[in-house]
């Protein structure tokens, strides 16, 4: 997921200029559990290298996470709530959370990590 902070300072450069108008909303959907040391490491890895290319937590970007912790159920509840929130781009990892979030929207971007063949 570090990577993944690289891939949210690639956006636009007029994506950058309008961050001090409206602060950007980050949606993840993780297959990690909340109390899971390896996802608090990852999302801990994110919001640094978030940081490192400018984008603050609160300020110009708002992150809303939701756990799925291996429940399918609870990746097709999560999916549907993130899209309502209406966020610019949506953070999963994971095949199984990937696959329902393209099943909840078309149009939300979604950048991925962890997937085995993103095809």
């Amino acid at each position: 997921m570090s990577l993944l902070g690289g891939a949210v300072a690639a956006w636009p450069l007029q994506a950058r200029a309008q961050q001090s108008e409206r602060a950007r909303r980050i949606r993840i959907l993780t297959t990690q559990s909340e109390n899971a040391p390896d996802g608090q490491a990852r999302l801990g890895a994110f919001t640094q290298r978030l940081t490192e290319q400018g984008w603050t937590d609160g300020r110009s970007a708002h992150l809303e996470i939701r756990w799925g912790a291996g429940d399918a159920e609870r990746y097709r509840r999560y999916a549907r709530e993130l899209v309502a929130l209406a966020p610019d781009v949506i953070l999963a990892d994971g095949s199984s959370s990937v696959a329902v979030l393209q099943q909840a929207t078309r149009t939300v971007p979604i950048v991925f990590a962890g997937i085995i063949d993103p095809v």
